[in-house]
């Protein structure tokens, strides 16, 4: 029976265990620049020494008008690779695999002076409108995702992730609450992330996998469900998705319109994990689960239960770096103690 300490492996990702720290933005690019700063340094290699699986480095944008916020990263240029490329090499060194997130805000990108998207719509009332790309200035935003992994793979990440979720640009492609374009990529509103997965394949080893995160349900009113999300991850799969991180939500304000669903969403622990459950196994697919699975005996069973490949911890790991030490104590299973630590776990200490 698999658990949460079981080892987990896709073609060449060779997981230790089961846990994932998921993508969390930092804000904290003090030069404004994107290069990564010694507190990225800092918060990685810790969850590494803490027993972490695969860490998913945050968000990090193909342009600069890409981010949430300029104190976000970057990898636009190849002066970012350096810094990321150490962070990798330091967390190998403590057993972790390690991805990134490669990511484009669109319409929310807050520092932007005009942000731009599909359409010329505005996230919310408080949102500046942002300017729709030309079909042109589409497929010049593919090859920029194309660049930006290429750089991710020259920095020795053993996994890429497409921020398709929580209302970025690929998710602004396949929602019709911002995607309203007559052309090609308004006909098709899964063409523009089929073509960026694409164009990611043709830069990373055959053997690499590909993450595509994505929101399964949007909470507003026109917003997409469960049918919808499972008929564009199949194509996203076809195109060579490899995995997929489920979450919700992140397409419009939440609140704004009548809410889909009988209370208010993240209101319970597991709340998504439904999604990854049916996505999984509706599509034959891996998938990692996240949304308040910080109890370690939940993110056991979601393993065990067979409701997702990897579970991702978030909030847990940010109060706690060694989640994944303390999760192994407390479900009495084996995981390897960095020898200074292990008179913090007697049991491993021989």
């Amino acid at each position: 029976m698999d658990h949460l300490f079981t080892p987990y492996e896709l073609k060449d990702l060779k997981l230790k265990n089961r846990v994932v720290m998921p993508p969390m933005c930092q804000y904290s690019v003090t030069n404004k620049d994107g290069i990564a700063t010694d507190w990225h340094y800092n918060h990685y290699v810790s969850r590494a020494i803490g027993g972490t699986g695969l860490i998913i480095i945050e968000m990090t944008d193909v342009e600069p008008d890409g981010r949430i916020s300029d104190y976000d990263l970057g990898i636009w240029s190849d002066d970012h690779i350096a810094p990321l490329a150490k962070i990798v090499e330091a967390c190998h060194a403590y057993g972790a695999k390690v991805g990134i997130q490669i990511a484009h805000a669109g319409r929310k990108a807050e520092d932007a002076e005009v942000p731009v998207a599909p359409s010329a719509i505005p996230f919310g009332p408080e949102s500046k409108t942002p300017r729709e790309l030309t079909t042109v200035e589409v497929k010049e935003m593919v090859e920029k995702f194309r660049l930006g992994v290429e750089r991710a793979v020259k920095a020795g990440f053993d996994v890429i992730e497409l921020h398709g979720a929580h209302g970025y640009l690929i998710h602004q492609f396949h929602s019709p609450l911002s995607n309203q374009r007559t052309d090609e990529y308004g006909k098709d509103v899964t063409l523009f992330g089929r073509e960026v997965i694409r164009a990611a394949k043709s830069v990373m080893p055959e053997e690499m996998p590909l993450i595509m995160r994505i929101s399964a349900r949007e909470y507003v009113q026109g917003g997409y469900g469960i049918e919808e999300s499972l008929r564009f991850s199949k194509a996203y799969q076809e195109a060579g998705a490899d995995i997929f991180h489920i979450s919700t939500g992140g397409e419009g304000s939440i609140g704004v319109g009548p809410i889909a669903m009988n209370d208010k969403p993240g209101s319970h622990a597991a709340y998504q994990v439904p999604f990854a459950r049916t996505i999984k196994h509706q599509l034959n697919v891996p998938v990692i689960a996240v949304g308040r699975l910080d109890e370690p005996a939940l993110a056991d069973a979601v393993i065990g239960n067979e409701d997702a490949d990897l579970v991702a911890v978030g909030r847990g790991m940010l109060r706690n770096p060694y989640w994944t030490l303390e999760a192994a104590h407390q479900l009495h299973k084996q995981t390897d103690v960095p020898r200074q630590y292990q008179f913090g776990f007697p049991k491993w200490n021989k």
